[in-house]
């Protein structure tokens, strides 16, 4: 295991207070033996090398109680997707300040979406000898060639924002994901509709008719999101129609841009838009508002991750809700698992996946997240 300066320092000066307790008893003992009969020198050693083992002993366990005590003042390592995503731009600058907070030593690397150039930079990082690396993933699909490169360096790692699967995780015991349950933020994405006078149904032709803005197809929390948020209104017993499903890549513009499009090819027909992030939510609402349409009296509009600028339109009737996604909490999360794996904490299969719950943000509450 690598130790952090602080812990190796410690551990020096406790080899240091070894080599002088053993000098010393050198000195001592050499002394006696002029003053003394022989017959005093063969007790006298053996209490001398006592005192020795027990000086050894003494800084085996400083070394033990530096490493776990003193974590901080480590090199770390961190890969996130792009710099220019809403959410993780929160989620970044929240781990930048817990860690540096901690005394730990901190490069940050924009992946710039490119999972070749997000590669590279974990290579560099491990060349660097850094303590430990967290990443936010550009491709889910990358999932194996991560963990087998981190693992053939023995870094500790913790994944964040998007999950592997619990078999691809398995194949290295210092691994570790902290996020959300996206299954979670889509049933609630459903529930807000639920919770609406007409359960979604504007126009009372006994169905829900939406169209999805989905982020990237290939990251799991769209994948759930999209999913889960229809599933919580056909298990609530209503029936739905979905008028269109488009990929936003999690980008305000494109949001912005199929929503506009979808309301001028079905107009009045669209009584939901869901969207997997609250950036292509907000994009939508333009569109929403550039149409004449007025949102929670003859649409509904729902997003996911409580951005500051949609629970400010959350609160003034501009969208029916959010879910907050906790950047905070997670890079709390991400820290203390990191710290857990420095100070030789390891994780079977099926004990990989760290979760924080998300919350369901209305027009009753979203104040309190601003």
């Amino acid at each position: 295991m690598r130790l952090t300066r602080k812990a190796t320092a410690m551990v020096l000066a406790s080899m240091m207070a070894v080599s002088l307790t053993a000098c010393g008893s050198s000195d001592s003992s050499a002394t006696a033996t002029t003053a003394a009969p022989a017959a005093t020198e063969a007790p006298k050693a053996t209490e001398a090398a006592k005192e020795t083992e027990a000086a050894k002993d003494a800084a085996t366990e400083a070394a033990k109680e530096a490493e776990a005590a003193a974590p901080g003042g480590g090199n770390i390592g961190v890969c996130i997707y792009k710099f220019d995503d809403a959410f993780m731009t929160t989620y970044r600058n929240a781990l930048q300040e817990i860690l540096e907070g901690k005394g730990y030593t901190v490069t940050v690397m924009d992946g710039k979406n490119d999972q070749a150039e997000q590669n590279n930079q974990i290579n560099n990082f491990i060349a660097q000898g850094v303590d430990a690396l967290i990443i936010n993933p550009v491709m889910t699909s990358a999932a194996d060639q991560i963990i087998a490169t981190v693992k053939d360096a023995d870094i500790p790692t913790v994944l964040i924002n998007r999950e592997p699967t619990a078999e691809q995780m398995s194949a290295y015991d210092k691994l570790v994901y902290v996020g959300c349950d996206a299954r979670q933020s889509g049933t609630m994405q459903g529930e807000l509709i639920l919770d609406t006078e007409n359960k979604g149904d504007i126009n009372g032709d006994g169905k829900v008719s939406y169209i999805m803005i989905q982020g990237d197809p290939e990251n799991v929390d769209a994948q759930y999101r999209t999913e889960f948020s229809v599933k919580a209104l056909t298990d609530a017993g209503m029936e739905v129609e979905e008028l269109d499903l488009q990929r936003g890549d999690w980008d305000r513009n494109k949001g912005q841009e199929i929503a506009q499009n979808d309301l001028a090819k079905f107009g009045d027909e669209i009584e939901v838009i869901f969207c997997n992030n609250d950036d292509m939510a907000i994009g939508a609402l333009q569109a929403i508002q550039a149409a004449g349409r007025t949102v929670n009296e003859d649409i509904y509009l729902v997003g996911v991750d409580a951005l500051d600028a949609a629970l400010n339109e959350v609160v003034n009737g501009n969208m029916t809700g959010t879910v907050l996604n906790d950047a905070n909490g997670q890079a709390a999360g991400a820290v203390e698992a990191m710290e857990a794996l420095l100070g030789g904490k390891t994780y079977g299969a099926g004990e990989q996946s760290i979760y924080v719950d998300y919350v369901k943000v209305t027009p009753e509450n979203a104040a309190d997240f601003q």
